[in-house]
């Protein structure tokens, strides 16, 4: 690519310049802030409007949140939920994304069409709450995983991708004795790498993002995830106190303690994400267009 050094060119990289950088300091700032007061004291948070770097490191925050059974069973209870329900979930699309790209499947139209259909109605939230009910999951991990266990637009891409793997390597294997199972599991999914995890990090994100399931299907507060517990610290008419009250009468930092739990709230899955990275670039757009 051959760079413009033409004035109207250079003005146009400085401008471009000037806008990422404003959008990334707009991203950055306020992660840096919360991360920020999350080591702070109570009374410098109360003294100081905004600051990148407290006066003096505190951990009192991080000391409280885990000696504590309320904020370790809702990590615990969000890494486990998220581990099965990304296996899980991820499972389900592959299996099923896998027949559809077989154009001789019989009924294969019927069955894309309800798929796409789910893409522009849905239920809404009270049927799909009745189904959970009526199924028995309220209060169960279940209701967590199962409701939206197949994303229809990653199932179509997902589709789309195996559409696009090379059939005569597929055939060779049958030819050798593999049956269907068996060319999925030695063929298709070793080439399917890139796609397992890219759609293993937005279904991870998606279900760790998650509070308006629990919410909604989870009545025990001991069954609480992480994040219906940020949402209680949170909300703006949330008094902090009052909603942990009735887990924990333990004193504690009450402004640092909100910034902490989103800081544990949004650090696992930075965590993850450079492990993804390089399978992320490749994957995200794969199979999303047909050559």
């Amino acid at each position: 690519m051959v760079k413009d050094n033409s004035p109207a060119g250079r003005a146009f990289d400085v401008l471009n310049a000037v806008v990422l950088f404003g959008l990334a300091a707009v991203t950055l700032l306020p992660l840096l802030y919360v991360a920020a007061g999350s080591f702070a004291s109570e009374g410098e948070i109360a003294a100081r409007p905004f600051f990148l770097w407290p006066n003096k490191i505190v951990t009192d925050t991080y000391d409280y949140i885990f000696s504590t059974g309320v904020f370790v069973r809702a990590l615990i209870t969000t890494i486990c939920v998220t581990l099965v329900g990304t296996v899980i979930q991820v499972g389900l699309t592959l299996t099923m994304a896998y027949p559809l790209a077989k154009r001789q499947l019989p009924g294969r139209a019927l069955v894309l069409n309800l798929v796409i259909f789910t893409l522009v109605f849905s239920g809404g939230m009270i049927p799909t709450y009745l189904v959970v009910r009526n199924l028995g999951l309220l209060d169960s991990y279940w209701a967590l995983i199962l409701p939206l266990a197949i994303n229809p637009f990653y199932l179509i891409i997902v589709k789309t991708f195996f559409q696009q793997l090379p059939e005569a390597l597929e055939e060779a294997a049958r030819i050798d004795g593999c049956t269907e199972l068996g060319v999925f599991r030695r063929i298709v999914l070793p080439l399917s790498k890139p796609i397992i995890a890219t759609f293993s990090l937005f279904y991870a994100v998606g279900i760790w993002n998650d509070y308006m399931s629990p919410l909604l299907y989870i009545n025990d507060n001991q069954k609480w995830t992480l994040q219906v517990l940020v949402r209680q610290l949170t909300a703006p008419n949330a008094d902090s106190a009052n909603a942990l009250q009735a887990l924990d009468s333990t004193l504690f930092p009450e402004q640092g303690l909100k910034f902490a739990i989103i800081v544990i709230a949004t650090l696992p899955i930075l965590l993850v994400y450079p492990f993804l990275q390089k399978h992320f670039a490749k994957g995200v757009l794969i199979g999303s267009v047909k050559e």
